[in-house]
C-alpha cells in the first residue's frame, strides 16, 4: 500500500503545473516558471503573446514542455509589460529584455544556458547570444526574424490595427497556434482569454511598433555559439524566408524547415521539432571555458578637443591636474553604467559596454560632465564584434568608433546606424549626420548624433 501511495505521489508531482515565481530585474518584476530538473537549462524567450499561467490552457503547451524536461530544465518566463510580469510605460527595448533573461537565469542559479527564441523573441535572443556568449550554450531560433516585416509605419499601422479591431477574441492567437485545428467555442475563448491577459491592445500596438524599428541583422555574424534555426515553410505569420535570413547571416547555423504553417513551436508536428531539439543539445557539449574571446560590445572612444592647445594655455602642472580629474570623471560614470573602462588615452578613453543603450547614456552623461570641468569631448561609438586580449581589446568594432569620434564636432556623441537600430525604443534621440568615408573601412557610414 505505501508503494502505491508513493507511486501515486510521483504522477501527481509529474502532472502538476509549475509554481510561478518572480525575478527582480531593476526594479522590474518577471515573472517566470521552472519545469523539470535535467542535466542542462533551456531558456525559452517568448514571442509578443505570452503568460506563464495561461499558456498551460492551449492544446499542446504543456506537453511540449514536458518532453523538453525529459533532458532539461525548462525556464519559461514573461517580458517585462506582459502575462504576469510588471506592466511598464511603453515597450522594453532590447536592452532591457536582455536585463530580464539576465535576471531569471540568475534568480535560478543557470549560468549557462540554451537560449530558445520564438517569432519575435528571436532577435533578442540573437542579439543575448552574441553579447554574452559565456551565457549561452546553444542558441534555437524558431519561426523568428532579424527585421521588422513592415516596410513603412503606415503599413504596420495598418495591419495592427485589423488585429486590434478583434482582439481579445482568440483570432490572433489562432494563426500563431495552427489554422488547421478546429475554431470550436471553447478553443476560441482560450485563445482569447491568453491574448487578453497576455497585453492589452494599447500595448500590443506599442509593441509591434518597436519590433517594426529593430533590425539585429548587423549582429548575425557575431554569434559564435552552436546554433539552429528551426521554421515551418507555410508559417502564417512569419515567411520562411526571415528563418533562412537568419541562417544565411549566422555562422555556422543549421537550418531545419518543416512542412505545415504552425507559427508555435508547440503545435503541429511537435515531435519532429523536439527530436531535433534534443539531438542538437545533447549530441554536443558547451565550449570550453575561457574558449570563446570574441563577444558582441558596443564600444565608445572619447577625445579632449584641442588637448595640446589646452595644455600649453595652462600649463603642464595644472593640465595634469585636470587630467587627473577627466580620468576619475571617467571611471566613475563608465562604472555607474555597467561597463569596463579598458583604458585611458591620455587625452580620452577607450570603455565597452555589453548594452548600447547604456553605452550611449554613458557617453552623453560624460561629456556634460567633462563640459563642466572646461574639457569639451568627441565621442564616438559603434556596436560589433571585438576581440579580447586580457585587459585591452582589439577588432573592427573597436577601429569604427575611433573613426566615428574623429568626425564628432566638439560636444557631440556619434553613433553608427548599428547602434541606432538596436536602441529603438530606449527614449534616445538621435539627429541624421549624413555618410562618412571612414579611414580604413569599406563602404560609407551612416552616423547621427545622439541627445536625450
Amino acid at each position: 500500500m505505501l508503494g502505491e501511495k508513493g507511486a501515486l505521489r510521483t504522477i501527481v508531482t509529474d502532472l502538476a503545473l509549475p509554481v510561478t515565481r518572480y525575478a527582480l530585474s531593476g526594479d522590474v518584476n518577471i515573472a517566470y516558471q521552472t519545469l523539470g530538473e535535467g542535466p542542462l537549462d533551456i531558456v525559452m524567450v517568448p514571442g509578443v503573446v505570452s503568460h506563464v499561467e495561461c499558456l498551460h490552457d492551449l492544446p499542446g503547451y504543456t506537453a511540449f514542455l514536458r518532453r523538453l524536461s525529459a533532458f532539461a530544465r525548462v525556464i519559461t518566463f514573461d517580458k517585462r509589460g506582459q502575462g504576469l510580469s510588471d506592466r511598464i510605460d511603453g515597450a522594453p527595448s532590447l536592452e532591457q529584455r536582455m536585463d530580464d533573461v539576465r535576471a531569471v537565469m540568475e534568480a535560478v542559479g543557470a549560468r549557462r544556458a540554451v537560449v530558445m527564441g520564438s517569432s519575435e523573441g528571436s532577435a533578442m535572443s540573437a542579439l543575448f547570444a552574441a553579447t554574452f556568449p559565456e551565457r549561452v550554450s546553444h542558441l534555437i531560433l524558431f519561426g523568428g526574424f532579424a527585421t521588422g516585416a513592415f516596410r513603412s509605419p503606415q503599413e504596420m499601422e495598418q495591419w495592427t490595427a485589423g488585429q486590434l479591431r478583434h482582439w481579445g477574441s482568440g483570432a490572433f492567437m489562432k494563426a500563431v497556434v495552427s489554422a488547421d485545428l478546429p475554431a470550436s467555442a471553447e478553443l476560441m475563448e482560450r485563445l482569447g482569454r491568453m491574448e487578453r491577459m497576455s497585453t492589452s491592445p494599447g500595448a500590443f500596438r506599442e509593441i509591434y511598433a518597436l519590433n517594426n524599428q529593430i533590425d539585429v541583422t548587423p549582429i548575425l555574424g557575431a554569434i559564435r555559439v552552436p546554433t539552429l534555426v528551426l521554421h515551418r515553410q507555410g508559417d502564417l505569420l512569419v515567411a520562411v524566408e526571415a528563418g533562412r535570413l537568419l541562417a544565411a547571416r549566422i555562422p555556422g547555423a543549421r537550418l531545419i524547415e518543416y512542412p505545415g504553417g504552425d507559427h508555435a513551436c508547440w503545435t503541429g508536428d511537435t515531435e519532429s521539432v523536439l527530436g531535433d531539439i534534443e539531438e542538437f543539445v545533447t549530441g554536443q557539449r558547451a565550449h570550453a571555458a575561457g574558449a570563446s574571446e570574441r563577444v558582441l560590445a558596443t564600444v565608445l572612444f572619447t577625445d579632449i578637443v584641442d588637448s595640446t592647445g589646452k595644455a600649453r594655455t595652462i600649463g603642464d602642472r595644472a593640465w595634469r591636474r585636470q587630467l587627473d580629474e577627466h580620468d576619475r570623471l571617467a571611471d566613475e560614470t563608465v562604472r555607474r553604467h555597467r561597463g569596463t573602462l579598458v583604458k585611458t588615452t591620455g587625452d580620452g578613453i577607450l570603455a565597452i559596454f555589453d548594452g548600447p543603450g547604456r553605452a550611449v547614456r554613458c557617453a552623453l552623461t560624460f561629456a556634460a560632465a567633462a563640459q563642466d570641468l572646461g574639457l569639451p569631448l568627441r565621442s564616438g561609438l559603434h556596436t560589433g564584434e571585438i576581440e579580447l586580449r586580457g585587459r585591452d581589446v582589439s577588432g573592427v568594432a573597436v577601429h569604427a568608433a575611433a573613426r566615428i569620434m574623429a568626425e564628432a564636432r566638439p560636444g557631440e556623441v556619434l553613433v553608427s546606424r548599428v547602434v541606432t537600430d538596436l536602441v529603438a525604443g530606449a527614449g534616445l534621440v538621435f539627429a541624421e549626420r549624413g555618410g562618412h568615408e571612414l579611414k580604413g573601412l569599406p563602404g560609407r557610414w551612416d552616423l547621427f548624433a545622439a541627445s536625450l
